[in-house]
């Protein structure tokens, strides 16, 4: 093979070179298959290798690939824009593209704080966040994340925004239940907001199932809408990042609709161009709008390839597929099914300690014990997992997880939605085969060694 210049994760990793994808396998240039239980980086939401997507691509190719925005605006990216308006919710209408979750985050952060500049309460300028979470990479992203290991080489440059914990039912700080626990893990945002000063504090941002951070962490019923009656309260905007769950991940178009809440921004990414392009955006309400058309009138942020025509048809296409096929209908139906298959597999393996999620974003905590005891990091039982996992053919997606988000296992199945019953049939089956063998190679060894 030629030498290899390119720098990737791991850089003295060998990576299989892949030759191309189909529905939900890829297939590398030996020709051994790979069923993508996790949409590579929970993206490829409609699968690999759609005609129709392609078809948009070469379309708009032929007419134009680039226009900067603050000189022309393009038929694809209006058409886009216009779309995703149609099937929001409450007054998120306005869409402001940029290319990658970070930036749909981070833009979203600046857009909040420009918002109170311009109402005059320049103080407002600090964003509030939970621990446990992950918003992008990008140094204003990692800020508001609070992944501690993600955190951790740079904390020096980042701001001190993670504050209250995550509703983490299974590992609740409190050792109470929902509801009865009076959404304490929520009310915490309050006691922060008092210490900290409301003047002082633009948004506060939150996954709403909480994804490489924590392992699909889904709140209970009523958490949000404590979350939300706070930030009314304390006039603060909310900021949901559904870059992960946004476009029928977990069986509704956005996530929070789940619990009956409406942001008032929304970062969107990773399905919105399903894998097929690099595309993101921040969802901005009518209420933002009108103050900064009434002020400055220009929202300061943007990128080169912002509102990328090519980008935005590709986008568009993805989103007329997943209506036009009903792909989201069918997410609750495949989740019901794919969820119990998971929870044989729980009462099988004991180090299964949860099964949790919502939709097709569903995560597996791995413990020690009754006690959920973490394994120790040096038992690298997740990258052991998924090893094993992807030299039989089953692709796996790892996450933090544990009370500090360092000392925990986790994975991620959310494969994409157009998977299939058979196929969610194949893919326990192969977990299966992959927790059996790190049972016995893994977990057993460690055992008998007394480790």
């Amino acid at each position: 093979m030629d030498p290899s210049f390119l720098i990737k994760p791991s850089l003295d990793a060998q990576y299989p070179l892949i030759d191309y994808g189909k529905g939900v396998f890829l297939y590398d240039k030996q020709g051994k298959k790979y069923l993508d239980a996790c949409s590579g980086a929970i993206t490829a939401n409609i699968g690999h290798g759609v005609e129709e997507i392609i078809e948009a691509m070469n379309e708009q190719a032929k007419k134009v690939s680039f226009v900067y925005r603050s000189q022309f605006t393009s038929e694809a990216a209006e058409n886009l824009a216009r779309k995703i308006a149609e099937n929001s919710i409450g007054d998120l209408k306005w869409c402001f593209f940029v290319n990658s979750g970070s930036e749909a985050t981070e833009t979203a952060m600046k857009i909040a704080i420009q918002y109170w500049q311009e109402k005059g309460k320049q103080t407002k300028t600090k964003v509030l966040s939970r621990w446990l979470s992950y918003h992008g990479i990008t140094l204003g992203a990692l800020s508001m994340s609070g992944h501690t290991a993600r955190r951790a080489r740079f904390v020096p440059l980042l701001e001190d925004f993670p504050t209250i914990h995550p509703p983490y039912c299974y590992r609740c700080p409190y050792n109470l239940t929902a509801p009865e626990c009076g959404y304490l893990c929520a009310k915490e945002l309050e006691t922060a907001i008092r210490r900290i000063g409301a003047d002082h504090i633009a948004a506060f941002i939150a996954e709403p199932v909480i994804g490489a951070a924590g392992g699909a962490i889904s709140p209970p019923e009523g958490y949000y809408k404590v979350i939300k009656e706070i930030c009314e309260k304390n006039d603060i905007l909310f900021i949901a990042d559904e870059v992960m769950t946004g476009f029928g991940r977990t069986g509704k178009m956005f996530a929070c609709e789940h619990w009956g809440i409406i942001p008032d921004l929304i970062a969107l990414g990773k399905g919105m161009g399903a894998g097929y392009t690099p595309i993101a955006a921040a969802l901005v309400s009518e209420k933002i709008i009108k103050t900064i058309v009434n002020g400055s009138k220009m929202i300061m942020s943007g990128h080169t390839l912002s509102a990328n025509p090519h980008s935005c048809a590709v986008s568009l296409s993805v989103l007329e597929y997943i209506e036009k096929n009903k792909l989201i209908e069918g997410v609750e139906q495949k989740s019901i099914y794919l969820f119990k298959k998971l929870k044989k597999l729980q009462n099988k393996y004991p180090f299964i300690g949860d099964v949790r999620g919502k939709g097709l974003l569903i995560g597996l905590e791995f413990v020690q014990d009754s006690q959920k005891t973490p394994f120790p990091r040096t038992t690298r039982l997740i990258q052991s997992l998924i090893e094993i996992a992807q030299e039989h053919g089953l692709l796996l997606y790892p996450a933090a997880a544990g009370t500090d988000g360092i000392n925990g296992d986790a994975i991620l199945i959310a494969p994409p939605l157009t998977i299939t019953k058979q196929e969610i049939d194949e893919l326990v089956s192969l977990l299966q085969t992959s927790l059996e063998l790190l049972d016995q190679e893994v977990l057993e060894p460690r055992k008998e060694g007394g480790v």
